[in-house]
């Protein structure tokens, strides 16, 4: 037995003025099986989790870049 899918999720790739976003709703609309189509406005908490969870990335991106800039100038400066 196969199994039974009830909800899809979709996500943009960037918040979307809702006028923007109207001609993907309609179009969401219009396929068959799809009951409700609802978009959700960004709220203040959605926009600062976002902006810290890229501070951290960022963050650990530069620890990365920074240790392999490191370990490539160390390594360079030994004689074989």
């Amino acid at each position: 037995m196969t199994d039974r899918i009830r909800h899809i999720t979709i996500t943009l790739e960037r918040d979307t003025r809702d006028d923007d976003v109207e001609p993907i709703l309609a179009a969401l609309r219009m396929v068959r099986g799809v009951a409700i189509v609802t978009p959700h406005v960004v709220t203040g908490d959605a926009y600062l989790a976002r902006v810290s969870a890229t501070a951290d990335i960022r963050l650990k991106l530069h620890e990365l870049i920074d240790q392999a800039i490191t370990t490539a100038f160390e390594g360079k400066g030994k004689s074989k």
